[in-house]
C-alpha cells in the first residue's frame, strides 16, 4: 500500500475525532489526579448534644468521662401532648429548651419565629456558631461560593399547630426552607439543599459537601444536620418497628442490646479544600480525605442492613483516600445497639479492615449512640466531630453500658477492640479514623479522616481588638464569656485570640475597640465592660466603622460561643408576644 509522503509507515493520521478525544482523555486524567490530590479540611465546627453540650470542649469531656446523657423528657417539653408521652418510650437523649430562640438576630418576627420549626431555628444559630469558629464572618461566607447541605429528618412541629396553617407554617416547617433559610439568612449563593436519608443524611451531606468542594462548584461548604423529638407520635412509630430500647438504654455491641433510645442534637461543619484552608491560614481540625455512599440495594427485607454493601462502601472510601486497611486505628461505628444490626456492621467492618489473624496494631471501635442514645437526623455528623476529637486528643472514649460482647458478634482474629475507658491511640496503630453511617432507608455513608499537619506557631505581638454583639446587654455577656476565655489561654495565644475576636467574627451593631497589649490587661478591660463600665482601655466605635488592628496575622483560636438573647415561641404563646421581636 502507498504511504504519505513524510510519514512513516505504520503511523495513523490523526483526525479532529481523534484530536478530539485525546484531549478529552488527557483532561480526564488531570481532573482524576486533581481531584484525587485534593483533601478536603474541617476548619469549623457548631454542635448541640444531649447533657447540655455546646461545644467541643464539653462534648470531649462528656465522650471522655463515658457520660450517658440519656433522661427522661423533661416536663417543660411534654406540651402540647401531656399525658401521651406517657405511652411511648420517653427517655431519651433530650437537649434544654429547644423552643427559645434569637429571634430578632436573624430578624424572625415573633409571629414567624412562633411558626418557625425549631430545628431550623437551631440550624441558624449552629450554623452561625461553626462559621465564627472557622473565623469566616457571614459576610465573608456569602462573598465566597458557599455550598449549605442540612440533613432533616423529623417533622413533628406540625402537630404543633394550634390553629390551621398559614404561609409561616408553610415555609416554616418543610425539610427544603431549613436550607433556603439558612442560604438567605446568611446570603449564601451556593449549592443549598435538605438532605433526607433518615439516620444518615448527616453524614451523607459531608459526602456531597466533599465533591462540590472537590469539583469546584462551592469554595466553602457548611454540612451537618439536626434532630429534635418533639411530638410522642413518631417515637410510637418507631416503637413499632422494635428498633427502640424498652429501657431508654443504648448498649452497642453488648449481649444485651434492645435497641435505640431517641435523641436530639445537631451537628455543623464548615469544609475548605485543604489547600485552599493552608493558603488562607485556616486553622484544621481534621482532614477529610475520602468518602463514600451507597445503597443496600435489594436486601433481605426493605429495612435490613447488607452486609456486602457495607463491605463494598467502607472499602470504597479507602480507595478514595488512598488509603489501605492497616492504615484506620479506629472506627466511630454507628452502632445503635440493635441486637441484628451491630453483627452485621462489626461483619462489615471486619471484611474491609479486620487484620488477618488479628495481627497489627488494634482497631478501637466506638459509638457515640452509646452516651447520647441516637440522635437519627443528626447522628453521623456527631460521629464525625466525636472522631475528630479523638484524632486531636490522640485517644478514643469508653462505650458506655458495654461489658460483654454480643455473642452474634465474633471479634477474634479481626484486630478489633472495643474500649471501656479511655484508650491512648494503640502504639502502631493506623493514623486515620473511619466514621459511619446507615439510614433505615437504605443509604449509607462512611467517610475517613485524619488529623492535620501541625503548623509551627511564631510570637507575634498585638495592641488590641475590636469586640462586638447586636445589643448593649449582649456585648456585656459576651465581654464577660471572652474574659474568662482569656484566663485559660497562653501569653503567646493572645495575638490570636485578638484575630479571631475583632476580624473572624461579623461586625454587628454594638462595637467596642479595646487597647490593651497583653491578656491580663485584656480581662481587666471586659471584666469593666460586663459590669456596665467603660475603662480608658475601651472606646465604643460606629457599627459602619472599619476594622482596626489590620496587621494582625491570621490566626483562628477557640472562643467561646455568642452569647443568644434568647425567648420563647411556641404556637399557644401567640397572645404573648416575644419582647423585642
Amino acid at each position: 500500500m502507498e504511504q504519505d509522503s513524510g510519514k512513516a509507515a505504520g503511523t495513523v493520521r490523526a483526525t479532529p475525532v481523534s484530536r478530539a478525544m485525546e484531549t478529552i482523555r488527557a483532561l480526564r486524567e488531570e481532573l482524576a489526579a486533581l481531584r484525587g490530590a485534593q483533601p478536603v479540611a474541617v476548619v469549623g465546627v457548631g454542635l448541640r448534644a444531649p447533657g447540655g453540650i455546646e461545644d467541643l470542649d464539653g462534648y470531649w469531656s462528656a465522650l471522655a468521662s463515658g457520660t450517658d446523657a440519656v433522661r427522661p423528657i423533661p416536663q417543660s417539653r411534654r406540651a402540647p401532648f401531656g399525658d401521651a408521652w406517657d405511652d411511648v418510650p420517653h427517655r431519651g437523649g433530650f437537649l434544654d429548651e429547644v423552643l427559645e430562640f434569637d429571634g430578632p438576630f436573624f430578624g424572625v418576627a415573633p409571629r414567624e419565629g412562633r411558626s418557625l420549626d425549631p430545628q431550623h431555628r437551631l440550624l441558624l444559630e449552629v450554623v452561625w456558631e461553626a462559621l465564627d469558629d472557622a473565623g469566616i464572618p457571614a459576610g465573608r461566607a456569602a462573598a465566597a461560593a458557599t455550598g449549605l447541605y442540612v440533613g432533616i429528618t423529623g417533622q413533628d412541629y406540625r402537630e404543633w399547630m394550634s390553629e390551621g396553617p398559614d404561609s409561616y407554617w408553610a415555609t416554616g416547617n418543610g425539610h427544603c426552607f431549613s436550607a433556603g433559610r439558612l442560604a438567605h439568612t446568611l446570603g449564601l449563593t451556593g449549592p443549598a439543599m435538605a438532605v433526607d436519608t433518615a439516620c444518615s443524611s448527616s453524614l451523607v451531606t459531608v459526602h456531597l459537601a466533599r465533591q462540590a468542594l472537590r469539583s469546584g462548584e462551592c469554595d466553602i461548604a457548611v454540612a451537618g444536620g439536626v434532630n429534635l423529638v418533639l411530638s410522642p407520635h413518631g417515637t410510637a412509630l418507631a416503637a413499632r418497628t422494635g428498633a427502640l430500647s424498652p429501657d431508654g438504654v443504648c448498649r452497642p455491641f453488648d449481649a444485651r442490646a434492645n435497641g435505640f433510645t431517641r435523641s436530639e442534637g445537631c451537628g455543623i461543619v464548615v469544609l475548605k479544600r485543604l489547600a485552599d484552608a493552608v493558603r488562607d491560614g485556616d486553622r484544621v481540625h481534621a482532614v477529610i480525605h475520602g468518602s463514600a455512599v451507597n445503597h443496600d440495594g435489594r436486601a433481605s427485607g426493605f429495612t435490613a442492613p447488607n452486609v456486602l454493601a457495607q463491605t463494598r462502601l467502607v472499602e470504597r472510601a479507602l480507595a478514595e483516600a488512598g488509603l489501605g486497611p492497616a492504615d484506620i486505628g479506629h472506627v466511630e461505628a454507628h452502632g445503635t445497639g440493635t441486637s441484628l444490626g451491630d453483627p452485621i456492621e462489626v461483619e462489615a467492618l471486619a471484611a474491609a479492615l479486620g487484620r488477618p489473624g488479628g495481627a497489627g496494631a488494634p482497631v478501637l471501635l466506638g459509638s457515640a449512640k452509646a452516651n447520647l442514645g441516637h440522635t437519627e437526623s443528626a447522628a453521623g455528623v456527631l460521629g464525625l466531630i466525636k472522631a475528630v476529637l479523638s484524632l486531636r486528643h490522640r485517644a478514643v472514649p469508653p462505650v458506655p453500658h458495654f461489658t460483654t460482647l454480643n455473642p452474634r458478634i465474633d471479634l477474634s482474629g479481626t484486630g478489633f477492640r472495643i474500649p471501656t475507658e479511655l484508650e491512648p491511640w494503640p502504639a502502631g496503630a493506623g493514623a486515620y479514623a473511619g466514621v459511619s453511617s446507615f439510614g433505615m432507608s437504605g443509604t449509607n455513608a462512611h467517610v475517613v479522616l485524619g488529623a492535620p499537619d501541625p503548623v509551627a506557631a511564631t510570637a507575634v505581638a498585638a495592641t488590641g481588638f475590636e469586640v462586638s454583639a447586636r445589643t448593649p446587654a449582649a456585648l456585656r455577656a459576651y465581654a464577660a464569656r471572652l474574659a474568662a476565655r482569656l484566663a485559660g489561654i497562653k501569653d503567646e495565644e493572645y495575638a490570636s485570640f485578638a484575630y479571631t475576636v475583632t476580624h473572624g467574627r461579623t461586625a454587628l451593631a454594638t462595637r467596642i475597640r479595646v487597647e490593651a497589649c497583653d491578656r491580663h490587661a485584656a480581662a481587666a478591660a471586659l471584666n469593666a465592660v460586663a459590669e456596665g463600665l467603660t475603662p480608658p482601655a475601651v472606646r465604643e466605635i460606629a457599627a459602619d466603622t472599619a476594622p482596626g488592628f489590620a496587621d494582625l496575622p491570621r490566626r483562628v483560636v477557640d472562643l467561646p460561643a455568642y452569647p443568644w438573647e434568647r425567648r420563647r415561641y411556641a404556637p399557644f404563646d401567640a397572645e404573648r408576644p416575644a419582647a423585642g421581636g
